[in-house]
């Protein structure tokens, strides 16, 4: 389920405050940094996004 652009909008890379990008329509659903150098993927569980950098996934 991707979630809402209102949402989307104010939501922000906690490592960096760039805006996220939505990339749920894949299998593993994420929201991916904007940010040139953090890239931070975090993880969309059960339609809510897990903003912890912790539980980010790094750029590869």
């Amino acid at each position: 389920m991707p979630l809402e652009a209102g949402l989307l909008e104010i939501l922000a890379c906690p490592a960096c405050h760039a805006p996220l990008g939505d990339s749920t329509a894949e299998e593993t659903p994420e929201l991916i940094c904007t940010g040139k150098e953090c890239g931070l993927a975090y993880p969309v569980r059960d339609g809510i996004p897990v903003l912890l950098v912790d539980e980010a996934r790094r750029p590869a």
